[in-house]
């Protein structure tokens, strides 16, 4: 991946404190998000021409919706050929996996949750970086690790989409984000910081996806 100069908030240089844990992260969550498009892609029985959509729009949806906001162009990923040969490259090894093999049960639900773990921490750390509020740190990190779940629901048919139901998901990322940020403002290693906001995501979305728990629904409302 190329290499940018410190200022930019996506990919901070690797001399910069903990820019070689966000550096892996980083890699890592793209992947996992990418794969997660294919496996919603080959679960809806779309094409292969589907599968590569939705593993660009899962990847890349998060990340472009933060920049849009923070009015940063161009567009972190137009100018990085070597990200888009690593989702292209990890839908087709997907794709092929898929061939071959049965879907795994709930692999989707956990490739989904390293890409959301992954991805809302570098959103918060681009927040960061952005000199913005702590709340709005908080809601582009969201932002960032729920939007390519949301579109890639969306194009899959799968209505209201996992957000918008009453899963741990959104909450989860809420969650690790806070830690991330309460680490940062304590002068926490920024390694640290961040190891410890994606775990924590992980742990809460593997919690609820397993032992099914689930936000309590809205009771008693009428239209």
């Amino acid at each position: 991946m190329s290499v940018r100069p410190a200022e930019d908030p996506q990919e901070p240089a690797p001399n910069l404190e903990g820019g070689a844990v966000l550096h892996a992260l980083y890699l890592l969550g793209i992947a996992a998000f990418a794969a997660s498009g294919v496996l919603a892609a080959h679960r809806a029985n779309m094409d292969p021409f589907g599968g590569f959509v939705l593993a660009f729009a899962a990847a890349l949806s998060g990340g472009t919706l933060r920049d849009l906001i923070l009015d940063r162009h161009p567009l972190y990923w137009t100018r990085d050929w070597l990200l888009l040969v690593l989702i292209a490259s990890v839908a087709a090894f997907t794709m092929l996996y898929l061939r071959r093999r049965s879907l795994p049960h709930r692999a989707l639900m956990v490739v989904d949750a390293v890409g959301l773990s992954v991805v809302t921490v570098i959103g918060a750390r681009a927040a960061v970086d952005a000199h913005v509020t702590l709340v709005a740190v908080l809601i582009l990190a969201v932002l960032t690790g729920v939007t390519g779940e949301v579109i890639r629901d969306v194009l899959c048919g799968e209505l209201p989409p996992l957000l918008l139901r009453e899963e741990v998901y959104a909450t989860a990322a809420l969650a690790g984000a806070a830690v991330y940020l309460g680490l940062h403002e304590a002068g926490a290693p920024d390694s640290a910081s961040i190891t410890a906001g994606a775990c924590l995501v992980f742990v809460l979305r593997m919690a609820a996806v397993f032992r099914d728990l689930h936000l309590p629904r809205l009771q008693g409302t009428r239209a």
